[in-house]
This record gives C-alpha cells, sequence and structure tokens, in this order.
C-alpha cells in the first residue's frame, strides 16, 4: 500500500446518530476493537476522525488512495461485518450498514 500522503484524496462524510444514543455511540468509539483499528488501516483508512454534533449529526472525514477499493477492503474483512451489526442500531435514517451509507460531500475548497 503506498503511503504517500500527497496522493491521498480526502474523504467527508455525514451520518446521523440517534440523539437517545449519542452517549453509548461515544462510549464505543472510546474503545474501537484493536482487529477493527487494524483493519482499518490494512484497507487504505488514514487519518480517520469521527465528529459528533450534540444534536446526532456525524462528520466523518479520512484520507485514502482510492475510497471505493478501501470501503470494497473493508467490506471483506470478517471484524467489518461484526462492527457495523453493532453500529447499524445507534443510525437514523439508513437502509443496510453504517459503512454503506457514507456518501462522500464534494470537496469545494481545501488549504494546506
Amino acid at each position: 500500500m503506498d503511503t504517500d500522503s500527497s496522493r491521498r484524496k480526502r474523504i467527508c462524510f455525514l451520518l446521523k446518530v440517534r440523539q437517545d444514543r449519542l452517549e453509548e455511540y461515544k462510549l464505543r468509539h472510546q474503545a474501537v476493537w484493536p482487529g477493527m483499528r487494524a483493519a482499518l488501516r490494512d484497507s487504505g483508512w488514514h487519518n480517520y476522525s469521527l465528529f459528533l454534533r450534540e444534536d446526532g449529526l456525524l462528520v466523518g472525514y479520512l484520507e485514502t488512495d482510492d475510497f471505493e477499493a478501501a470501503q470494497e477492503r473493508m467490506a471483506r474483512t470478517e471484524v467489518n461485518a461484526r462492527w457495523q451489526a453493532e453500529m447499524a442500531q445507534f443510525f437514523e435514517d439508513l437502509d443496510g450498514r453504517p459503512d454503506e451509507g457514507m456518501r462522500p460531500l464534494p470537496e469545494v475548497f481545501h488549504l494546506d
């Protein structure tokens, strides 16, 4: 896997966490399974962050060479299937798994 950060694309996506599950969602992300962390890294997810607003708006940001390929690699891992099954209950307006609901926003400005 190429680790040259100059070739990476910046990806941002939005999801909505259920208001009544915000605190538990935060707690779950303080203890992300080591296998899930490793799978993300091994699948090409870099500089990955989640930001959560008080109303449940979740903003995700990551850098990767190829977002679709990184998603496909994650989808093939057993740990991701388990994580997505557990996390699905936390989201509003979601058809399927949370990782399938990530739709990148178009970037309109960037400053290094």
